[in-house]
């Protein structure tokens, strides 16, 4: 998966190392866009969780420099990536597809965006094993060993809310009436299909510090995906005001970056829990990438 050399004009040093900067930042955003059509072109099917930071530095390492990268290079990178899918809960077929999006594009440069037929088939079998061995190392870990924080935002996991709402449903089996009654989930969603690199990361610490300083009376408040959180939160006389708390909070933190202007307005909604613990945890896994 060698990637051709990109020309630079002559010039001074300084002419030409800004120059050498300016076209491979260009060749990045080129690339990335790119292979981001290319993969949602062949079944991904959420696109704003599809820009994690390590697609930028796949991208990178694709064209290090202006030269054609190493294998051991490209094996780098991509293995990272396929951990960092796991983690974000895309699975193994998808992210296989998604690497053979990533082939398509640099096989053939020349390409109308949106006119390729990724095939995994014709990937490198060796890039295939190794983003599958990355991506199985996580996903192998989570089902051993669960944490209960997710280490970027500080917030607990949706398996913490998985324990959480199995008890309230538990509750409720007891008090018979419907766990929906007492308690709703307030999801906050960000739109990151447009944001490259660790901005959108910022935006979900930024999140998260919200939500924790609004919810601070014994609310459960998780982390639900990479651009999902959420809380678990009694329908009672607070809830409408905790809401235009929240947004007023989101807010203020998001638009003192200029980076994270470009993530939009954050999407607050309140969910109404189903009738069964199951459904919940469905519900859960499916909001976590929505």
């Amino acid at each position: 998966m060698d990637v051709p050399a990109t020309g630079a004009p002559s010039g001074g040093p300084d002419g030409q190392a800004a120059w050498n900067r300016f076209e491979r930042d260009r060749s990045l955003r080129a690339l990335r866009a790119r292979w981001r059509t290319a993969s949602l072109a062949s079944g991904w099917r959420f696109p704003s969780d599809w820009g994690l930071p390590e697609v930028d530095a796949v991208c990178a390492a694709m064209i290090k420099n202006g030269r054609a990268v190493t294998a051991e290079v490209a094996e780098t990178a991509l293995a990272g990536l396929g951990r960092a899918r796991a983690a974000a809960g895309a699975g193994l077929a998808e992210t296989l597809a998604d690497l053979a999006a990533l082939h398509a594009v640099l096989a053939d440069p020349d390409a109308v965006d949106g006119f390729l037929a990724p095939d995994v088939d014709a990937t490198p079998s060796r890039l295939l094993r190794v983003t599958a061995l990355a991506w199985a190392d996580v996903a192998t870990d989570q089902l051993v060993n669960t944490e209960v924080t997710e280490p970027l935002t500080g917030l607990p996991t949706a398996a913490y809310l998985r324990t959480r709402l199995s008890e309230l449903y538990r509750q409720a089996r007891r008090d018979e009436r419907p766990v929906s009654e007492a308690h709703t989930l307030l999801v906050v969603a960000m739109d990151f299909s447009s944001v490259a690199g660790w901005p959108r990361l910022t935006a979900m610490i930024l999140v998260a510090e919200a939500l924790k300083q609004v919810f601070d009376g014994g609310e459960s408040v998780a982390s639900l995906g990479p651009s999902v959180a959420g809380a678990l939160v009694s329908k009672d006389v607070r809830l409408a005001s905790s809401g235009v708390a929240l947004r007023r909070a989101l807010n203020e933190r998001l638009s003192v970056d200029v980076q994270l202007r470009d993530t939009g307005r954050p999407r607050i909604s309140a969910v109404r829990l189903p009738p069964s613990y199951d459904a919940a945890c469905d519900l859960l896994t499916s909001l976590a990438r929505s």
